[in-house]
C-alpha cells in the first residue's frame, strides 16, 4: 500500500490511476504457455499477476514499479542517487504524544510482570491501555478518530516498542498494515470507512485478515471459502487457517469467492462461537503471545454492504495491496529486536568469564557485536528508506521485498549464530529472551511471503517490463513457428524473428555504448563512499547481466528458479549495499557509521565469494570492542533483564 494518503501535497496525483489497460493475458500466463508449462499452471500464475498488475495500476505512473528506485537502477543510465536516502524523521506532536504514551504503557507492564495473562497472551487491559491512549488509530486518518500517522512515523514506533516488546509491536502492524484498517481505509466507501475505521482506531475491536486456507498458501488461487449472495446478507462457507489476532468479538477482512471472484468482505465475527461460526484451535509456537485460530465458517451470514467493491480489481487485489506495509514493518521489528538481543549480550559478555577474562574481551565474542550492530544499522536505513518510499506515493514492491527478506533474514541470523552462541546454554532457561522467543524470531522468515520464494517475486517485477518490450514478442514469433529454440542459421527462423530481435539489438547497443551516470552521494566517509560507488556500479550492470539470463534461458526461466534466486539476491544485497553506506555515511555517530561500513564489507563479501582480510576482521572486532566499552546510542532506552543462574 503507498501511504500517499498522508500527504496532502501528493494525495490526488499519486492515486491517480494509470490510463493503460490491463492485458487480459498477463505476463506470466503469456510466457508460461508459451514456455510449455500446463494450461491449468499458467492459467492460476496469470491471476496472480494480473491482481499484481491491477495494484499497480492504482498507482499514478509516475510511482509504479517500472519508475521506482531499484528498478531504475538496474535498467537506466542515468540515476539519482538520493533515491536511496531516507529523510530525517520529522513526527508531528501528536503522534509523539500516542508513541510515547504507547512505549510507557507497555514498558510498565513489562516491568511489573502483568504484560502476559494466564494464558501466556497478552491482556485485554493492555490491549484496552493501548486503544485509549491511540496505539490501534496510528495508520488511520484523524477524520475517523486515528493520527494519520506516515508511514516513517510508525515503522519508528514499530522498531522502538519492539525493543520493549516484540509481539506487541507486531500486534500494530497485523491490525494496521495487514488486518482490516488498510482494506477499509483504501478501498472502503464513505459509508463503510464512518462504520469501521473510528472502532478500529480506537481499539473497541482489533483486526485480522483472514487470507490463508489449509490448501491456499502462497497459491491463492486454490481459495475453497465462497460467500453467496441471499437477499441482503451474503452466506459464507469455508475454513481459514494460521490468522493471527482472530478470535470472537474482533473485525477481520474475509477473502473468499463471491460467484468465482475473488472478493473481500469485513467482517465484525460474533461475541461467542455457535453453529455457523466456530475456530480450529491448535497450538502454535510462533507469536504465541498473541491469538493464532482457525476459523470456521458454516451457513454464516454477513451483511451484503460489508463487501468491498475496489475501482478496479477484485479481492486479491485488495490483499496484496497492504503488503507492503507488512514488509517495512517486519524489518523495523527485526531492528528493535536485535536491539534488545544487544543490550542482553553486552552486560552477559561483561560478567561471563572463561579461563580468567571476560568474554567481551575475546574477538569471537566482539566479532558478534559488532556484526550484529551492522544488522541494524541496515535494517535501520531500509525501514526507514521504504517508509519514505511508501510516503511519497511509490507502489515499493521491490523495495519492500528486500526490506523483508533482510530484516527477517538477519533477525534469524542474529538470533541464532550470535545472541543464542554467546549465551550458550542458558538460552534455552524458560525466562530468558531467546528461549521465550526463538519461534518469533524465526518466523519472519515466512511470514509476509517465504524469503526464497518473494526473492523470486522480486525477479518477477525486476524483469516484467524488459520481458514484455523485448522477450514476449520473440516468444509468439516462436510460438508461431512451433518451435521452442530458435536456431539462428534456419533463414525461416531468421526472417520471423526478424523484427523482435532488432528491437531488442536497439536496446543492446544503446544500454552498451551509453555511459552510465549517477548523482554525487553527499558521503563524506571514504570507506562507505567505496561502498557507495561498488553498489551503483552494480546496479548498472545488472540490467545486462538479468537480460543475458533471459537470453540463455528463454521461455524455460521460470523453471531456473535456483537461477533467478542467486541473481535476486545478489541485486538485494547491492541495494541494501547502497541504501545502508547512504543512512550510516550521513550519520553524526561514528559508531553508526562504523557499523555500516561493516555490514557492507560483508555483503560484498558475499557478492563476490571472498573471504574476509585481517582488515575486515580488525574493523569488526574493533567496532564490537568500542560498544563493549562505550556503549552505543541506538541502544539508548534499551532495557536488559538480570542475568540468568548467576555463578558468583
Amino acid at each position: 500500500m503507498s501511504t500517499d494518503f498522508h500527504n496532502p501535497t501528493d494525495l490526488d496525483d499519486a492515486r491517480e490511476p494509470t490510463t493503460q489497460p490491463v492485458k487480459k493475458d498477463s505476463f506470466a500466463e503469456v510466457a508460461l504457455r508459451l514456455g510449455g508449462a500446463s494450461a491449468d499452471e499458467a492459467k492460476r500464475t496469470g491471476v496472480l499477476d494480473t491482481a499484481d498488475d491491477e495494484v499497480e495500476a492504482l498507482f499514478a505512473p509516475r510511482y509504479q514499479t517500472v519508475n521506482s528506485p531499484v528498478h531504475r537502477a538496474v535498467w537506466e543510465k542515468s540515476n539519482a542517487t538520493e533515491d536511496f536516502s531516507s529523510l530525517p524523521l520529522q513526527p508531528s506532536p501528536s503522534v509523539a504524544l500516542v508513541v510515547k504514551q504507547s512505549l510507557n504503557i507497555v514498558r510498565k507492564h513489562r516491568n511489573e510482570n502483568t504484560l502476559f495473562g494466564e494464558d501466556g497472551k497478552i491482556t485485554t487491559k493492555v490491549l484496552a491501555e493501548l486503544g485509549s491512549v491511540g496505539y490501534w488509530g496510528l495508520l488511520v486518518d484523524r477524520e475517523y478518530g486515528g493520527s494519520g500517522a506516515s508511514m516513517r512515523e510508525f515503522t519508528d514506533m514499530i522498531t522502538r516498542m519492539a525493543t520493549i516488546d516484540p509481539t506487541v509491536a507486531g500486534l500494530a502492524s497485523v491490525h494496521g498494515c495487514i488486518g482490516a484498517v488498510d482494506p477499509v481505509r483504501s478501498f472502503g466507501n464513505k459509508e463503510q470507512k464512518q462504520r469501521f475505521l473510528p472502532k478500529l482506531a480506537d481499539g473497541r475491536t482489533l483486526s485480522a485478515f483472514a487470507l490463508t486456507e489449509p490448501g491456499a498458501g502462497s497459491d491463492l488461487t486454490a481459495l475453497k471459502t465462497t460467500a453467496v449472495l441471499d437477499g441482503d446478507e451474503y452466506i459464507v462457507n469455508g475454513e481459514k487457517l494460521f490468522i493471527t489476532n482472530a478470535i470472537p468479538g474482533r473485525t477481520i477482512g474475509l477473502v473468499c469467492m463471491i460467484e468465482n471472484v475473488p472478493s473481500v468482505l469485513i467482517v465484525d465475527l460474533p461475541a461467542t462461537t455457535d453453529e455457523t461460526f466456530s475456530l480450529n484451535r491448535y497450538d502454535i509456537y510462533a507469536l504465541r503471545r498473541a491469538h493464532n485460530n482457525g476459523l470456521v465458517f458454516r451457513n454464516f451470514r454477513v451483511p451484503k454492504e460489508n463487501r468491498l467493491m475496489p475501482i478496479q480489481g477484485d479481492g486479491l487485489t485488495i490483499a496484496y495491496h497492504g503488503l507492503n506495509l507488512g514488509r517495512v514493518s517486519l524489518c523495523a521489528n527485526a531492528a528493535g529486536a536485535m536491539r534488545w538481543m544487544m543490550s542482553e549480550m553486552l552486560p552477559w559478555a561483561a560478567y561471563r568469564e572463561t579461563y580468567g577474562l571476560a568474554i567481551e574481551r575475546r574477538e569471537l565474542i566482539r566479532r558478534r557485536i559488532g556484526r550484529m550492530a551492522g544488522m541494524i544499522v541496515a535494517c535501520d536505513a531500509l525501514s526507514a528508506w521504504c517508509a519514505g518510499l511508501l510516503d511519497q506515493g511509490y507502489r515499493g514492491e521491490m523495495e519492500c521485498i528486500i526490506a523483508k527478506i533482510f530484516g527477517s533474514e538477519m533477525q534469524k541470523e542474529a538470533a541464532i549464530e550470535l545472541f543464542m552462541k554467546t549465551h550458550g546454554g542458558r538460552s534455552f532457561l524458560k525466562g530468558h529472551l531467546f528461549g521465550d522467543n526463538v519461534h518469533d524470531f524465526l518466523a519472519p522468515c515466512i511470514y509476509e511471503g517465504e524469503g526464497e520464494v518473494l526473492g523470486m517475486a522480486f525477479f518477477k517485477s525486476m524483469v516484467k517490463h524488459h520481458g514484455k518490450e523485448y522477450f514476449e514478442p520473440i516468444g509468439h514469433a516462436l510460438h508461431a513457428l512451433g518451435v521452442s529454440k530458435p536456431n539462428p542459421l534456419n533463414p525461416k527462423h531468421a526472417w520471423a524473428l526478424r523484427r523482435p530481435l532488432f528491437r531488442y539489438a536497439g536496446w543492446f547497443a544503446r544500454q552498451t555504448l551509453r555511459p552510465t551516470n549517477w548523482s554525487d552521494s553527499g558521503v563524506n566517509d571514504s570507506d562507505l563512499q567505496r561502498h557507495v560507488r561498488f553498489a551503483r556500479k552494480y546496479l548498472s550492470d545488472s540490467g545486462m547481466k538479468v537480460s543475458s539470463t533471459m537470453r540463455t534461458y528463454q521461455l524455460k526461466l521460470a523453471d531456473r528458479q535456483c537461477r533467478m534466486s542467486a541473481l535476486s539476491l545478489d541485486i538485494q544485497s547491492a541495494v541494501v549495499m547502497l541504501v545502508t553506506s547512504l543512512y550510516a555515511g550521513r550519520s553524526n555517530d561514528a559508531i553508526t557509521r562504523t557499523a555500516g561500513d561493516v555490514i557492507c564489507r560483508e555483503l560484498r563479501l558475499r557478492m563476490e565469494g571472498g573471504k574476509p582480510s585481517d582488515r575486515d576482521f580488525r574493523n569488526v572486532t574493533g567496532l564490537g570492542a568500542r560498544i563493549a566499552a562505550e556503549g552505543w546510542s541506538a541502544l539508548d532506552g534499551v532495557q536488559s533483564g538480570k542475568i540468568m543462574m548467576p555463578y558468583k
